[in-house]
């Protein structure tokens, strides 16, 4: 009866907290120094865009993580609300497999930001490195990543970013910011 159990408390500890293995990493990708990313919008974003602001928060998630577009209204609110001086992005894993899926998850949770989908480079080594969705890291505007990244959905996702990224901003000498 116990080891029937097991793959059971498995499997609903994944739905509640998050997908794929059972942690994240940034290990082997400490920069994004170099790089283009392809965004849902059929655009591109590279490092030039993370040097113009102080802090980019990236979230990846994936369109199978039930916990990743659980969390993505909150994404989207909390996005809108940032200042000027940092930015949030997600990243969907294999977005480029199915975009018209992406688009769906994106347009029936409200995010209006930046998604990107695949790109080279550096941002390809942190793909490459993430082991578990959702996982949320920080990027100073020198393209270093900062802080510890948060894995797995959060029940406050604005209280948990904003603490995170305060903590970041003021390590780095630059001011705490607030929500609008």
């Amino acid at each position: 009866m116990k080891i029937k159990l097991l793959p059971l408390l498995l499997l609903l500890a994944l739905a509640v907290t998050g997908c794929s293995g059972a942690g994240a990493t940034t290990q082997g990708a400490q920069t994004l120094d170099s790089f283009t990313a392809q965004t849902l919008d059929g655009g591109t974003f590279t490092e030039d865009d993370i040097a113009a602001k102080d802090l980019t928060v990236m979230n990846f998630w994936m369109t199978t993580c039930r916990p990743c577009i659980s969390e993505m209204p909150d994404i989207a609110e909390f996005e809108k609300a940032l200042p000027e001086n940092v930015q949030l992005v997600t990243v969907c894993l294999f977005g480029e497999e199915d975009t018209r899926e992406v688009q769906g998850v994106v347009d029936a949770t409200g995010y209006t930001g930046t998604t990107l989908l695949s790109g080279d480079g550096d941002f390809q080594t942190l793909c490459d490195a993430i082991q578990a969705t959702p996982t949320t890291v920080f990027v100073n505007s020198e393209g270093q990543i900062v802080g510890d990244p948060i894995i797995g959905a959060q029940e406050d996702f604005s209280g948990t970013m904003l603490e995170a990224m305060n903590t970041i901003l003021t390590d780095e000498g630059k001011a705490a910011i607030e929500l609008d």
